[in-house]
C-alpha cells in the first residue's frame, strides 16, 4: 500500500509541475509574439493617445511582464481566468459554454474510434499474413497519415459539395438552438479516422503477442472454436495496452479538434481557440489552454489509475506485503 501511495503521490507532483510549466511558457510565448492586442481589438480604426491609455490601463497590459505574470498565476490558482479582450467576458464563461459542442464531437469520435480500432485490429491479427490483415493495415497506415484538415475538406468536397447529402459548416441551422446531428457525423468521422487507424495498429500487434501466449494453446487443446478463442481468452489479454493508448487519444483528440472546427465551422473550444489566436486575445488562449491541460492532466491520471486495477502485475507489484528481514 505504501509503494502505491508514494507512486501515485509522484504521478500528481509531477502533473502539477506540468501544469505549471505549460502556464508559463505558454503565458511568456505569447507576451513576446508580433502584435498589438489593443489594435486587434479596435479593428483598421485609428485611436487616439488617450483612448490607447485606458485599454491599456483596464488590461493591466501597462504592469511589468513579470508582474503580470504572477498576477495571472494567482488569479488561475484561485478560479480566475480574466476577462476576454472587447467584449469584456468572463474567459471560464466563454470555455463553459463552448464545452458541450466540443464535448458532442470528442466523446463519439473516442468511442467510434475506440471499439473500431479493437474490432478491426482483433480481426487484422486472426488473419495475419492473409489479404484481410494486408487491407485493414494498409489502409491503417494510409489513414494515419492523412491530415485531419485535409480529410475534412475531402470530406465537405464530397458529401457536401458533390453528393449534397450533408450540410458543410455549423452545428444546425441558423438560429437554432441545439446540435443537428446531420452537421456533426462528417467532423466526427474526420476526427475519429486517425485515431481509429492507430489504435487499430496497436490493438494488431497487442492481439497477436496475445494469440501467442500459453493459455491461448490451452484454450485450443479444449476444442474451443475460433470465434471464442479470439474473443473470449485473446481479446481481454489483448485490451490492457488499448487502456493506456485510449486514454492518451482522447488528449489527441481534443487537441485535433482546433483545426476540425475551424475546418467545419464547428463552435467549440476549438474555434474559440482560433479566434482568439488571430485577435491576439491572450486570456482566452491561456484559458483554453489550461482547461485543456488540465483535462488531458486528469484523463492520464484516471488511466494509469485504471491501467493499475486492470492489471493484476501492477496490482501485484503495488499491494504485495514487504517481507520483514529480521
Amino acid at each position: 500500500m505504501k509503494a502505491l501511495v508514494v507512486h501515485y503521490g509522484r504521478l500528481v507532483l509531477s502533473s502539477v509541475l506540468l501544469f505549471l510549466a505549460v502556464i508559463t511558457s505558454l503565458f511568456f510565448l505569447l507576451e513576446i509574439a508580433p502584435g498589438d492586442p489593443i489594435q486587434s481589438l479596435v479593428g483598421d480604426a485609428p485611436i487616439s493617445e488617450a483612448f490607447r491609455e485606458q485599454i491599456t490601463a483596464a488590461y493591466g497590459l501597462d504592469r511589468s511582464m513579470a508582474e503580470r505574470y504572477f498576477i495571472y498565476l494567482g488569479n488561475v490558482l484561485t478560479g480566475n481566468l480574466g476577462y476576454s479582450f472587447g467584449s469584456n467576458e468572463a474567459v471560464l464563461g466563454l470555455i463553459l459554454s463552448r464545452i458541450p459542442n466540443t464535448l458532442a464531437l470528442a466523446v463519439p469520435s473516442f468511442i467510434l474510434s475506440t471499439i473500431g480500432a479493437i474490432i478491426l485490429g482483433s480481426i487484422a491479427a486472426r488473419t495475419r499474413k492473409r489479404w484481410l490483415d494486408a487491407s485493414i493495415s494498409g489502409a491503417s497506415v494510409a489513414l494515419f497519415s492523412v491530415p485531419n484538415f485535409w480529410l475534412g475538406l475531402m470530406l465537405i468536397s464530397v458529401f457536401s459539395l458533390w453528393l449534397g447529402w450533408l450540410p458543410t459548416q455549423g452545428k444546425g441551422p441558423y438560429g437554432q438552438p441545439g446540435i443537428s446531428w446531420e452537421y456533426a457525423i462528417l467532423p466526427i468521422v474526420t476526427m475519429a479516422t486517425s485515431e481509429l487507424a492507430f489504435k487499430a495498429r496497436i490493438m494488431r500487434s497487442s492481439m497477436i503477442e496475445s494469440l501467442g501466449q500459453d493459455y491461448m494453446d490451452t484454450a485450443r487443446s479444449k476444442g474451443l472454436s475460433s470465434s471464442r478463442q479470439l474473443w473470449g481468452h485473446g481479446l481481454p489479454n489483448a485490451l490492457l495496452p488499448m487502456v493506456t493508448v485510449a486514454g492518451y487519444s482522447l488528449g489527441f483528440i481534443l487537441a485535433g479538434s482546433v483545426l476540425i472546427e475551424r475546418v467545419f465551422g464547428w463552435p467549440g473550444m476549438g474555434l474559440l481557440f482560433v479566434d482568439a489566436i488571430e485577435r491576439k486575445n491572450n486570456m482566452v488562449v491561456l484559458g483554453v489552454v489550461i482547461f485543456m491541460t488540465i483535462t488531458i492532466i486528469v484523463v492520464n491520471f484516471l488511466t494509469d489509475v485504471v491501467y493499475g486495477i486492470v492489471d493484476p502485475r501492477l496490482r501485484a507489484r503495488f499491494t504485495r506485503p514487504v517481507r520483514s528481514t529480521a
